[in-house]
């Protein structure tokens, strides 16, 4: 009996260990509730609409997403293949009285490709996403069920632009340059900003310009936000985090065994969305540093990600 009561215990036991990763880290339920599906939307408000709308001053707007085609910046597999479609042959009889001619466009593509946001099913840790959610509850081969990229309001807020290469002291910087919450608050400052609750943060590094001089060197790694400076932005209440470059995260990191700790961080602990390969180089030649932020994200359904142009006003 005594052996049987073991046995059953050792079995409890590892059946509770094999439970323990889900819930160590403690990071959920979310702030928002446990049913919250936005994550740091949540801090957008029609107040902090009207308080960004005051920044404009000159009207000047910046397209921040680069053009996307088939040589855009692409992680992994991605790519991107259009294809024009004519009536008939395209040299057929025109239509109707007025003589009618069209072209349409059929277009094969990954939604994260070139500029884009990722959704809050993007990534996660240990197949758990943002407020825990397990990928058995939401992903299917047909679209995600919660965190589809159609549900997202508008994001409309208070842009800030931090230059992590003046921050550095270089015109770029090497990949494998992590800022944290430390070269953060010196560049904020060093800048007199402020970051707010609803922001949308946004990073120079300068990384940008080599996707168009060498997209090998470009894709190889890229300087970027380390897991302390994303839990710092997080614990803010910013709404985006955003940089020049494919993937946000330092590659190589400050910790040679893991990969994009800074989107587990945003994403999945702290509900903040995370926008790729923005196109800062205006803002900085114009000495920028708050703006408008207006993103109005296409609504496909179930999409984990969206190729994206956010604007910003000054």
């Amino acid at each position: 009996m005594m052996t049987l009561h073991a046995t059953s215990l050792r079995a409890v036991l590892a059946a509770l260990a094999l439970a323990v990763p889900a819930m160590a880290d403690d990071w959920y339920p979310s702030r928002h509730g446990a049913d919250d599906t936005l994550g740091a939307i949540n801090f957008l408000s029609p107040d902090k609409v009207v308080q960004a709308a005051r920044l404009v001053t000159t009207g000047k707007t910046y397209a921040l997403g680069v053009p996307t085609g088939p040589d855009s910046p692409a992680y992994g597999p991605r790519r991107y293949a259009m294809t024009v479609l004519q009536l008939d042959d395209g040299l057929g009889a025109p239509l109707a009285a007025n003589g009618i001619t069209s072209n349409d466009d059929l277009l094969q593509t990954w939604m994260g490709i070139g500029s884009q946001i990722d959704g809050l099913g993007h990534l996660g840790i240990k197949h758990r996403y943002y407020n825990g959610k397990h990928a058995s509850e939401f992903v299917t081969v047909t679209g995600l069920t919660t965190f589809g990229i159609e549900t997202l309001p508008p994001i409309v807020s208070r842009g800030v632009l931090l230059d992590m290469a003046a921050h550095f002291g270089k015109p770029m910087l090497e990949a494998g340059t992590v800022f944290n919450s430390a070269e953060i608050k010196a560049a904020a400052s060093a800048q007199n900003v402020r970051l707010e609750q609803g922001d949308v943060v946004l990073f120079h590094t300068g990384w940008l310009s080599l996707s168009e001089t060498d997209p090998e060197r470009f894709m190889a790694g890229e300087p970027g936000l380390g897991e302390d400076g994303a839990r710092y932005l997080g614990e803010l209440g910013v709404v985006a985090v955003g940089a020049d470059t494919w993937g946000l995260d330092a590659l190589p990191g400050d910790k040679a065994d893991e990969l994009f700790p800074a989107h587990q961080e945003l994403l999945a602990r702290q509900g903040v969305y995370v926008l790729e390969n923005m196109d800062t180089r205006a803002l900085v030649a114009d000495g920028v540093q708050e703006f408008l932020f207006v993103l109005g994200q296409p609504r496909f359904v179930g999409a984990v990600q969206a190729v994206i142009n956010p604007v910003a006003i000054r």
